[in-house]
């Protein structure tokens, strides 16, 4: 075997690294280690110039394989293997020390952080020494993307990869597409009609050749690996066929059964068969199984009897679709704060405390109420509304702990749309502080409080009851020091965003991961912020952290971005460094197939296991359940790991 000839390059980060290791210490003392040929220090390794020495060491000294001391893998590890193949050398003889996170900005002794800092590299250089070249594995592709959500976000997305050429398969619980956007009244800060700019999108997703739009239907199972997921969808039945439906609404005239309308968020009331608002897409009624008074048996049949386009068919039965698509992009977008939570704040036991979203239901003209905003309890004009922002949000103790974002803007939103609608009525905000970061909405707060006449007061407001009419309002403002004691006809709570309830679910599904607050978890919130850690999935919109409209459809064409470049490539390519299964050694035991979390061991017609090596992410879990040894990682086998071990414990 020839004698490995290995450059070591350390970076000093500017002050990141240099501050607390000494590098030139590092370097020399690596330079005498064994199988070392090269070493050398630099301020910015991934610099072009850091990229062009390295190259140049490659070339001049015959390297046969390289260790780059440096900051997280995850960073630069690629941008280093591209400096090494263009010079020839095969990339998965790169490998990096990660001196920084972990080592020298968890160390305050220079001496101390200096000599981890050998010992890390030291364990790389042997890693290297045992380390093969590999070759990507290559992968063929369909030409589909599955977008999971029908909110602005997924529609967004939807039409993104559509625009680019690529069939689009468009995935919606609900019966309509539009998600919250749809119930909102206009959009800060240039006060448009929502459903004025969200209306045509939904239309256009409906109607573009590319998309296929499944509403009323869920994601039951997803397997497979990129380029080649297996998507099976569940289409629930509607028991109205949108192609003989003219929209007459005779059946919900003759409809005996009522409960709360989702859409109105309670406010009003809608038939078990129902069309959510009259810009739904699909354009189209929909029979609510559980509101019905029967089907299985059949009990009632009022509505088929006035369907003169005979729409209504109570045979209809769930479909499992099977689809085969190449990416998907997950948009599951939010729901509020449930008000039940907000005890304090007497939500469910006073009438007249409502949320955001109610809220903007009384401001809509297609609203409850027709546009005229009223109380719940009575019908009349509130002329006394009190707003609490951070309801639910920025509590640890009692609620969730984050920002939700949105909540400053809405409330200003609100009480200047309320100014408008009741003139004489006097509107009173509660705040902790503003929070305005985005384009136009500093000025857009400067003119609810300064033209608008709309009172802030900075406090936090102690309890909500109700009192006779009144609503009482405690609280305190934290400017004067004072209690404040407020008579109130409405109480409107800026409740806090959380993840919807399907998130949690269709994580589990797709073997992504969710973030302590229930939100999509991105693979890197700045580097890769549209992307999970699962190959070919990405995130998008409300679902993967609190974000207002502007924001979720940035971030939507983001993530479409990715999953056209994803379709676009001929072939897909996965790291060769997976598991890898000695024959020979296999018993056939089986024990690396239940631990494997991807699905990608099985046993073969022999008896011995065998790697799907597109659908192994180098976990290592077979690898140490494996009571034989038969299944080791390429480029980091067993005996690898003990050399590792051996220089990291060795005295220095």
């Amino acid at each position: 075997m020839a004698t490995p000839r290995i450059g070591v390059f350390v970076c000093r980060c500017g002050l990141n690294i240099e501050r607390t290791v000494d590098t030139q210490v590092v370097a020399d003392a690596l330079a005498e280690h064994p199988g070392v040929a090269h070493a050398d220090v630099y301020d910015y390794m991934c610099s072009d110039p850091g990229q062009v020495k390295i190259k140049d060491a490659i070339v001049e000294h015959r390297l046969t394989g390289i260790v780059v001391a440096a900051c997280s893998p995850s960073m630069h590890e690629p941008t280093f293997r591209r400096a090494a193949a263009e010079v020839g050398m095969n990339p998965y003889l790169v490998e990096m020390a990660n001196i920084r996170e972990h080592c020298s900005w968890v160390h305050d002794d220079r001496g101390d952080a200096t000599e981890k800092a050998v010992r890390i590299t030291r364990t790389m250089i042997e890693k290297v020494k045992g380390n093969h070249p590999l070759e990507d594995v290559q992968i063929d592709h369909v030409d589909k993307c599955l977008v999971i959500g029908g909110g602005i976000a997924g529609i967004q997305a939807a039409l993104d990869v559509a625009e680019a050429g690529f069939e689009v398969l468009l995935v919606e619980k609900e019966p309509t597409l539009g998600g919250h956007m749809a119930q909102l009244s206009e959009t800060f800060p240039t006060l448009d009609c929502s459903q004025c700019i969200l209306t045509p999108k939904m239309v256009e997703a409906s109607r573009h050749p590319n998309i296929t739009v499944h509403t009323y239907s869920e994601v039951l199972d997803v397997s497979g690996y990129v380029g080649n997921y297996t998507v099976k969808i569940r289409k629930n039945p509607t028991y109205v066929d949108p192609e003989k439906c003219n929209l007459c609404g005779d059946c919900t005239e003759v409809c005996p059964e009522s409960t709360k309308s989702e859409f109105e968020r309670g406010l009003a009331e809608r038939k078990a068969i129902y069309i959510p608002f009259q810009q739904a897409i699909p354009s189209s009624y929909t029979l609510d199984e559980k509101t019905c008074l029967g089907l299985h048996p059949l009990r009632c049949s009022e509505c088929q009897k006035v369907c003169e386009p005979g729409a209504i068919d109570y045979d209809m039965v769930p479909e499992i679709l099977e689809e085969e698509v190449a990416a998907i992009i997950v948009a599951t977008g939010y729901d509020p704060y449930p008000i039940l939570n907000l005890a304090e704040y007497g939500a469910g036991d006073v009438p007249d405390v409502i949320d955001g979203l109610q809220f903007e239901r009384l401001l809509s003209a297609s609203g409850p109420t027709g546009g005229e905003v009223r109380r719940p309890s009575d019908g009349r004009v509130p002329k006394k509304v009190v707003f609490v922002q951070c309801a639910g949000s920025r509590d640890p103790e009692n609620h969730n702990s984050y920002c939700s974002k949105i909540c400053c803007m809405y409330t200003a939103k609100h009480a200047l749309l309320y100014r408008h609608a009741v003139h004489d009525g006097e509107a009173t905000v509660f705040y902790i502080d503003v929070r305005a970061g985005g384009k136009g909405y500093e000025e857009f707060i400067q003119n609810a409080t300064e033209e608008e006449r709309i009172r802030y007061l900075r406090g936090k407001v102690a309890r909500i009851f109700r009192e006779g009419e009144q609503v009482k309002v405690w609280g305190v403002d934290t400017i004067s020091g004072k209690r404040v004691d407020l008579d109130a006809d409405l109480v409107v709570l800026a409740t806090s965003m959380d993840p919807h309830p399907t998130t949690e679910a269709i994580t589990k599904t797709l073997k992504i991961s969710c973030g302590g607050e229930g939100f999509l978890k991105e693979a890197h919130p700045k580097l890769r912020p549209v992307e999970s850690l699962t190959a070919g999935v990405f995130v998008a919109g409300a679902g993967q952290g609190p974000k207002d409209i502007p924001e979720s459809v940035a971030q939507a064409s983001g993530a479409a971005a990715k999953a056209i470049a994803l379709l676009a490539q001929e072939k897909l390519t996965h790291s060769p460094e997976v598991v890898s299964i000695d024959e020979e050694v296999c018993g056939g035991c089986g024990v690396c197939v239940g631990m494997c979390p991807y699905g990608a061991l099985s046993l073969n017609g022999a008896g011995v296991a065998e790697c799907n090596e597109v659908l192994c992410e180098s976990c290592g879990t077979c690898v140490s359940a494996c009571p034989t040894g038969a299944a080791q990682l390429k480029n980091l086998t067993d005996d690898q790991v003990r050399e590792m071990i051996e220089v990291a414990l060795a005295n220095v």
